[in-house]
């Protein structure tokens, strides 16, 4: 995967689907799910300011026409787009189909896979797609979220996902940060388990700003890395909410000043842990360009 690049150009004709920047999808914070049965919001969702695009062949698209969306995928894809795709779980009837119609894809990134219940299900969505494209597990249910250290663990995974809705739905848990902290800290342990980046959190439904802020800030405070997002006009807000901020990065720059004018001799308990933070901070500051205070 590559690293974040910057470039002015604007690409045209069959290019133009090509975002004209990329971040590492081991940090990338909002994860954009688009309906492949419109294809018409393809280009737009690649050139906005989502980190990831991912086409959604799976709870998007009614049973009847998932082999019009996965043809729409397809052929976006071998038009020079680029993109994530969102598979159907590996019992359903479409997993087996899905694969065989991406195998060899150029454009894609990766699958995301629904509802993922076993290590079993990611090694082998992998194996079947030649053991080229990374598989995100989307965990949906108390089963997978049980299950989430050896679907961490299982090859293939790439970074784990919370799909909160559907979790709610096989649990009957409400939404609220605290009925939620169990399978969030959960699949953030996994993926610490599974030495995966950190895992991303659920959607917020709806447009209020203000909600979404504050839904992101939790994802930061549970130590998720990235968010699903379902509109184009939420990546700003999840962008923001989950890079360092300013004072963030003011703080790390400091501290590395001050570290390395000491000859980088730990003096106490407290610097290996503030040394890990800080350069955690500094490395998110360069990828998405934050700037101290």
């Amino acid at each position: 995967m590559t690293s974040m690049t910057a470039d002015s150009s604007r690409p045209t004709g069959a290019e133009a689907s090509r975002p004209t920047r990329t971040v590492n999808p081991e940090i990338a914070r909002s994860w954009l799910l688009v309906n492949a049965m419109r294809v018409e919001s393809f280009a737009e969702a690649a050139s906005s300011r989502a980190d990831a695009v991912i086409l959604d062949i799976e709870d998007a698209v009614d049973p009847s026409h998932k082999d019009e969306a996965r043809e729409n995928v397809t052929g976006w894809l071998r038009g020079g787009g680029e993109a994530w795709v969102r598979i159907n779980d590996a019992t359903s009837a479409f997993w087996a189909d899905d694969l065989a119609g991406l195998r060899g894809t150029p454009g894609l990134l990766g699958v995301m896979l629904a509802k993922t219940e076993s290590a079993d299900q990611v090694t082998e969505s992998y194996h079947r797609m030649d053991g080229k494209v990374p598989v995100i597990p989307l965990v949906e249910s108390a089963i997978g979220i049980e299950e989430a250290n050896n679907i961490a663990r299982a090859q293939g995974a790439f970074r784990l996902a919370f799909g909160s809705g559907d979790f709610r739905r096989d649990t009957g848990m409400a939404a609220t940060p605290e009925a939620m902290a169990y399978p969030r800290a959960k699949l953030v342990v996994a993926s610490r388990v599974g030495a995966l980046p950190g895992p991303i959190d659920g959607p917020t439904v709806g447009t209020n700003h203000p909600i979404l802020r504050e839904q992101s800030a939790i994802t930061v405070m549970m130590g998720m890395t990235g968010k699903l997002c379902l509109a184009i006009d939420q990546t700003t807000v999840i962008n923001e909410v989950i890079s360092p901020t300013p004072s963030d990065v003011a703080w790390a720059s400091d501290f590395m000043r001050d570290f390395e004018a000491n000859g980088r001799v730990i003096r106490d308990g407290s610097d290996l842990p503030r040394l890990g933070r800080a350069e955690k901070i500094m490395k998110l500051a360069t990828a998405f360009g934050v700037q101290p205070a």
